[in-house]
């Protein structure tokens, strides 16, 4: 498998830690060299692995906020 590029340009705040000390974290990552996008995933605490995650574009992440704030929490 080929290695997987990536650098973290921001990082927007930790969601949630596991039992294991792995923090779930909203960043804004660039992989392989291409344009940053909105990331949702879980890493270690070195930032040297992570989970499955989910990447968003601006105007997705635009949008979870739309019905984020249409929601009753």
């Amino acid at each position: 498998m080929a290695d997987i590029k990536f650098e973290i340009k921001k990082t927007f705040g930790v969601i949630s830690t596991s039992n294991k000390g792995w923090t779930k974290e909203l960043n804004l990552v660039s992989w392989n060299e291409k344009e940053p996008k909105y990331d949702i995933r879980e890493w270690n605490t070195e930032h040297s692995r992570m989970g499955k995650g989910i990447t968003f574009t601006i105007e997705e992440l635009k949008m979870i906020k739309t019905i984020l704030d249409k929601m009753d929490l």
